[in-house]
């Protein structure tokens, strides 16, 4: 496995993802974190951008995921992102995908953010 990686983080967006109808309704922002692995010994040489994924195909695939078709789950999203990376480049070994959605509607109760962070590789 690379221990070189790919790191984005603090992206954000604006999505309509949630059980709730007024999530699906208002929309609300999320936060994704994304920490691509692949080996960038080729790309650290030859200082060229074909020898290595670009950080913008990885945001745009964030972006395509969470301000596309509403899911109703974190892990969903999550899962999607990291499904996507992993079939759009074969470079990238394993993919670390974290979703975090600030302030979440709990009623009575006052949480800074609820998140979610799954791993997956080629090999799992």
């Amino acid at each position: 496995m690379p221990t070189d990686r790919i790191i984005l983080t603090g992206m954000q967006f604006y999505g309509f993802h949630g059980v709730n109808a007024e999530e699906r309704a208002l929309g609300q922002p999320f936060i994704v974190d994304l920490e691509a692995e692949l080996d960038l010994g080729t790309a650290s040489n030859s200082d060229r951008l074909t020898d290595t994924v670009s950080y913008t195909d990885l945001y745009r695939v964030a972006k395509s995921v969470m301000e596309g078709e509403p899911l109703n789950l974190l892990e969903a999203a999550a899962g999607a992102i990291s499904h996507r990376v992993l079939t759009q480049h074969v470079s990238i070994q394993a993919v670390r995908v974290r979703v975090q959605k600030p302030r979440p509607p709990i009623r009575g109760s006052v949480i800074e953010s609820a998140a979610v962070e799954i791993y997956r590789s080629r090999n799992r």
